[in-house]
C-alpha cells in the first residue's frame, strides 16, 4: 500500500508540474499571438449565438476603442496591479445587500484572464483562478498587450466577438476607422452586451454612450492613458 501510494503521488507531482508548465508556456506565447479560440467564443458557437470574430494588431484598432473601454470598463486601468480593490469592496458589499442584483467589479485585467483561460460563471474554484491568471498577465504581458487582446476577444454583442467583428457588423468598417461616437456606442454595452444591444441601439446604450464620450474627453488629457491607447 505505501509503495503504491508513493507511486500516485509521484505521478500526481509530475502531472501537476506538467500542467503549471504548460499554463506557463501558453500565458508567454500569447504575449505575441492572440489566443485561437476561448471556453466563452467556443459555448458561444455551441449554443447557436454564432461565432463572428477576427483579432487584428494594436496599429489597426482605433485610439477610439481603446480609450472608450478604459472610459466605461476600467478608468483607473493604467494604475493598478490588476485589481480595484475600493470597487471591489463596494460591490461586496452592495450584493451582500441585494443578493439577487448581484453586482461586478471586474477589471479589464480580470475580465482578459477570465475570457481567455477561464469559463464564465461565480464558483470560488474560478474567482480563484482569475486572480492567479490575472497577476500572470499583469506580470508577463504588460498593460499595453492585455487592453490589445481585450479590445480583440471580449463579447461586444450576441456571439460577436473583439471590435473588427463589431465595427464591421454595426458600422459596415474595419475597427481602426471607428469614430469616438461609434467606439462609446459599443464600449456602452460592455456591461451586458447581449442584453445593451448597438443595433438595433437599445436605450441603455442611447443613454450610456453620452457619459463614455464625456469620459474619454476627460481620461485622454492623462498621460498614463495616452501611453496606452495610442
Amino acid at each position: 500500500m505505501k509503495g503504491t501510494g508513493a507511486r500516485i503521488w509521484k505521478w500526481g507531482k509530475r502531472i501537476l508540474i506538467f500542467i503549471f508548465l504548460s499554463q506557463l508556456f501558453y500565458i508567454i506565447i500569447l504575449k505575441w499571438i492572440n489566443p485561437p479560440i476561448t471556453i466563452t467564443q467556443l459555448s458561444s458557437w455551441l449554443s447557436g449565438d454564432g461565432l463572428k470574430r477576427d483579432y487584428v494588431n494594436s496599429d489597426k484598432l482605433s485610439y477610439n476603442i481603446k480609450l472608450a473601454v478604459i472610459a466605461s470598463e476600467d478608468q483607473i486601468y493604467p494604475v493598478h496591479s490588476g485589481f480595484d480593490w475600493k470597487s471591489i469592496d463596494k460591490a461586496l458589499k452592495h450584493n451582500e445587500k441585494k443578493p439577487k442584483r448581484v453586482k461586478g467589479a471586474s477589471t479589464i485585467s480580470q475580465q482578459v484572464a477570465k475570457n481567455v483561460f477561464l469559463w464564465q460563471g461565480r464558483s470560488w474554484i474560478r474567482k480563484g483562478l482569475e486572480v492567479y491568471f490575472t497577476k500572470m498577465i499583469e506580470w508577463i504581458w504588460g498593460k499595453k498587450r492585455i487592453l490589445d487582446v481585450y479590445v480583440n476577444v471580449i463579447e461586444m454583442g450576441k456571439g460577436i466577438y473583439g471590435a473588427q467583428a463589431a465595427a464591421k457588423t454595426y458600422f459596415k468598417k474595419d475597427a481602426a476607422k471607428l469614430t469616438r461616437k461609434e467606439a462609446a456606442m459599443i464600449a456602452s454595452a460592455l456591461p451586458n452586451p447581449k442584453r445593451y444591444t448597438v443595433k438595433p441601439l437599445s436605450r441603455y446604450v442611447a443613454y450610456r454612450n453620452e457619459w463614455v464620450l464625456h469620459q474619454m474627453k476627460f481620461l485622454e488629457k492623462d498621460k498614463d492613458v495616452q501611453a496606452l491607447v495610442k
